[in-house]
């Protein structure tokens, strides 16, 4: 089993590796290659008024407005999201002089790519069925391998590695160290992207916040709850997917302006590249979000569109033990807790020593002649009355030889009872030489 489930792992755990690695560079990376659209000349004027920003980009692009994104530094644009009849936009604008640099749809960038790559949503629903069960099988792989490696009074092959490749003992100690070493690495990646699978990760994702989030009675304003979940109007935490979204009282004045709401998020403290979503409907709010690196800034505030007070403020602080849990991984996860360059050389790490590992079990655990005539017998069906096999090609065994099919090491029934008198004494076939002791692939401990 271990051997199927090695050849499913495999080629995912690489390819995660590489557009993981990535996309921990994914500010820098599309800053890079949309600079033209997400890069400004830093002035030393003041930025525009939102509003006039919204203004400049429905402009250029007609449509609604549904989304406006708070410059993340002083030389960043100011992104809109337009609602269009050819669906979402997102267009870019130089917040100092209203300048339009330039449109895309929605979630186009290189990086978006990168991550609908890595979670394989690009290619459908099922081949993220595929991905989850990869992962699932790869804790699987580095538990039964860790019980594998278990000493049991060993002394060699537990963390250094014997022999030389030409030796059996060598792939087979390149195996379990290796996998050792970046065993925890792989279970703790596998684990914490969970989260974004398909089944595991919602089916947790409603279980932990089955009580919307748990907003805790007399802490939170007692207002009335929309059925709309956060996550169907905003890029927001795992942890809040769930959250329902309050809703304005019944209207009784004249709604606040975007330049209202972004003063107020500003005074209230959020991290700056926070997201502004406009409302749409009368009962609808301002909601303003942000996921910084520091968990500590995440934060959630929803703005009521008339009286411009916060009907939800939440933040890292106000999530349960389990969502703080699982935010930490995901954070991680997602190379935003110790820094880039440390979590890019463990995934580069990680990745190559998965790789090498993997091999190494291939080779010393199922490419070995005795092995693939081993599992060539196994393998064999037939629906035959009378007992005979049908004669079977002969298989390679990778190295050049052939290997007999398994009637050549199993006596041939006779046609018919055979005569003492006329038949010689039945003989045992002709089995293969004992393997010499200084065979290549032998195990010296």
């Amino acid at each position: 089993m271990a051997f199927y489930a090695g050849l499913l792992v495999l080629p995912f755990m690489i390819t995660l590796s590489i557009n993981g690695a990535m996309y921990v560079f994914r500010n820098e990376i599309d800053n890079w290659y949309h600079a033209d659209l997400k890069r400004v000349q830093v002035q030393d004027s003041q930025r525009l008024a939102p509003t006039a920003q919204v203004a400049s980009a429905l402009d250029a692009v007609p449509g609604t407005a549904v989304k406006y994104t708070d410059p993340a530094d002083p030389g960043a644009s100011t992104e809109i999201t337009v609602s269009t009849e050819r669906g979402k936009m997102a267009v870019y604008v130089n917040p100092y002089n209203g300048l339009v640099l330039g449109a895309m749809p929605d979630r186009s960038t290189i990086m978006w790519t990168i991550r609908t790559l890595h979670s394989f949503k690009y290619f459908g629903t099922w081949t993220r069925y595929v991905i989850e069960i990869a992962a699932g099988w790869s804790i699987l792989l580095v538990g039964t391998g860790t019980w594998r490696w278990w000493p049991r009074g060993q002394k060699g092959g537990i963390v250094s590695v014997r022999g030389k490749p030409q030796r059996r003992v060598f792939w087979r100690d390149l195996h379990a160290v290796t996998g050792l070493l970046v065993g925890f690495f792989i279970v703790f990646l596998a684990v914490t992207g969970m989260p974004w699978s398909g089944v595991w990760g919602s089916k947790v994702n409603e279980w932990a916040n089955g009580n919307n989030f748990g907003y805790p009675d007399g802490v939170r304003v007692n207002v009335p709850m929309s059925q709309q979940k956060l996550d169907q109007i905003a890029k927001t935490s795992w942890s809040l997917e769930q959250a329902q979204i309050p809703e304005s009282p019944v209207p009784g004045g004249t709604p606040i302006t975007l330049d209202d709401a972004v003063a107020s998020f500003d005074r209230l403290g959020l991290h700056r590249g926070y997201a502004v979503n406009l409302p749409q409907k009368p009962e609808d709010m301002f909601s303003g979000s942000v996921y910084p690196d520091d968990l500590t800034q995440q934060r959630v505030v929803h703005l009521d569109q008339y009286s411009g007070q916060p009907l939800l403020d939440m933040g890292y602080a106000d999530y349960g033990p389990l969502g703080k849990w699982l935010e930490w991984g995901i954070n991680t996860h997602m190379g935003q807790t110790f820094g880039v360059l440390i979590h890019a050389a463990i995934t580069a790490i990680e990745g190559r020593s998965t790789a090498a590992t993997r091999m190494a079990g291939l080779l010393v655990d199922e490419w070995t002649p005795e092995r693939i005539r081993d599992l060539e017998a196994s393998l064999y069906i037939g629906f035959n009355a009378g007992g005979d096999k049908p004669a079977q090609p002969a298989a390679a065994d990778g190295i050049g030889r052939s290997i007999p099919g398994p009637e050549a090491h199993a006596p041939r029934r006779a046609a018919c009872p055979a005569s003492p008198a006329t038949d010689p004494a039945p003989t045992q076939p002709d089995l293969p030489d004992a393997a010499p002791a200084t065979q290549p692939w032998s195990i010296t401990e």
